[in-house]
């Protein structure tokens, strides 16, 4: 019986040797590619995404703390106008505030055009 040979062992045919040598390189191309996909989604976690995350948080802590400094202000108002209304009657208490608004708004504008002439 003759012996069998080990295919393994003996020298490789050339178009055996190519197509083993084809592979290799694909499997290597393959396992560059995946390593490259790895650390650009790392990267992409790493700067993008998280840094965005912080920011929403950020602005949406600061949303909800403007919200509420907005709803005390008009109880505070509100609270105000009452108190003063009782004091000097409601008509001069929204004569006052108006008053003082449109003072505020003639030294805003005043600003802003000393601001511009310069």
């Amino acid at each position: 019986m003759p012996e069998e040979t080990d295919t393994s062992a003996r020298a490789p045919k050339g178009d055996d040797f190519l197509a083993r040598i084809l592979d290799s390189v694909v499997d290597l191309l393959e396992t560059a590619r995946d390593w490259v996909q790895q650390e650009a989604e790392a990267t992409v976690r790493e700067k993008i995404v998280l840094p965005l995350q912080r920011l929403g948080l950020t602005l949406a802590s600061a949303a909800a703390a403007a919200a509420l400094l907005v709803i005390a202000l008009i109880f505070m108002a509100v609270a105000a106008v009452i108190a003063l209304g009782s004091v000097i009657g409601y008509a001069w208490t929204f004569f006052a505030i108006g008053a003082t608004f449109l003072t505020g708004s003639t030294v805003f504008l005043a600003i802003k055009v000393r601001s511009m002439q310069k």
